[in-house]
C-alpha cells in the first residue's frame, strides 16, 4: 500500500514540475517552452530526484547554454526536489509537428 502513495506522490510531483517548466518561455516565440514541445520526458524518482529530457529549436540556439540552466534552477526550487538534471538531446531533431495545439494557435499556425 505505500508503494501506491509514492506512486501517487511522483506523479503529484511530476506535474507541478510541468507547471514550473509551464513559466520559462522561449526568448524568441511568445510560447513557452512545455508547449513548444521542447521537453520531451520528465521522470522523477522515489527520492525526489528529477532528470528532464529536453531538445532545443535548433542546435544553434542562442539560449543553448542558458534555457537548460533555466530549467535545472527552477525546477530546484520546488521543495519537495532533491536534485535536477537536464539532459540535452537532438535525437529526435525538435520540429513545428512536436508543438501542441495551443502552441500552434498562438501563433497562428491553425
Amino acid at each position: 500500500m505505500s508503494e501506491e502513495i509514492t506512486n501517487i506522490d511522483t506523479q503529484a510531483l511530476g506535474e507541478k514540475i510541468v507547471r514550473v517548466i509551464k513559466t520559462i518561455y522561449d526568448p524568441e516565440i511568445p510560447v513557452d517552452i512545455y508547449e513548444l514541445g521542447l521537453i520531451y520526458d520528465v521522470l522523477v524518482n522515489e527520492d525526489t530526484e528529477v532528470k528532464i529530457l529536453m531538445t532545443l529549436t535548433s542546435p544553434n540556439c542562442p539560449v543553448a547554454e542558458s534555457l537548460p540552466m533555466e530549467v535545472e534552477e527552477k525546477v530546484k526550487s520546488i521543495d519537495e526536489i532533491k536534485d535536477v538534471e537536464v539532459e540535452i538531446t537532438f535525437d529526435p531533431p525538435w520540429t513545428k509537428d512536436l508543438m501542441s495545439e495551443e502552441a500552434k494557435l498562438e501563433l497562428g499556425m491553425l
